[in-house]
């Protein structure tokens, strides 16, 4: 019977990447992700959750993962008698899917329906606004389309001047 003797070698540790090499990874990440991600964003998938600012369902956004155009933040935002009030550089695209009411956007009201496409300025200091609702029976609910890139090049901050009544009424009985 022949002997023979084995051996272990074990595998070279992979090396750290270089920012060029990590730069072609996250580029070829990227467009997989748009090849091959998740292309219909089911509301039922989307919780949503009551936070400073209101009731809001994110579609798309930073802690989404697995989805095309990650450089957008795309949320609902259902509101049934007052938003919290908050600053930043704007930018925002905001779509009425229901209800009416009106935003006061640096002290100037604003009102807006169903159907109705509502911008938000981009100013250099900001735009501090709040959103309403008109019907107290029936929540108002828009959707908010946000370009992250744009956010980015203006250096965009988020402050919160107020936070909603509905958040506060939550907090205070927690």
């Amino acid at each position: 019977m022949a002997e023979f003797e084995r051996s272990r070698v074990r595998e070279k540790e992979p090396a750290d990447l270089s920012n060029y090499e990590l730069a072609i990874k996250l580029h070829r990440e990227t467009a997989e992700r748009n090849r091959l991600g998740r292309v219909v964003c089911k509301q039922d998938e989307c919780p949503q959750i009551l936070t400073r600012q209101g009731r809001l369902r994110t579609y798309l956004g930073l802690n989404i993962k697995d989805t095309p155009l990650q450089d957008w933040i795309v949320f609902t935002h259902e509101i049934r008698g007052a938003s919290g009030k908050h600053r930043h550089q704007g930018g925002l695209i905001i779509y009425v899917i229901d209800g009416a009411g009106y935003s006061m956007v640096d002290g100037e009201r604003v009102d807006w329906e169903k159907g109705d496409l509502v911008l938000l300025p981009l100013r250099e200091k900001g735009v501090e606004h709040q959103h309403f609702n008109e019907n107290p029976d029936k929540p108002a609910v828009w959707m908010a389309f946000i370009r992250r890139a744009i956010q980015e090049h203006v250096a965009s901050e988020m402050t919160q001047t107020e936070v909603s009544p509905e958040y506060k009424a939550f907090e205070e009985r927690s």
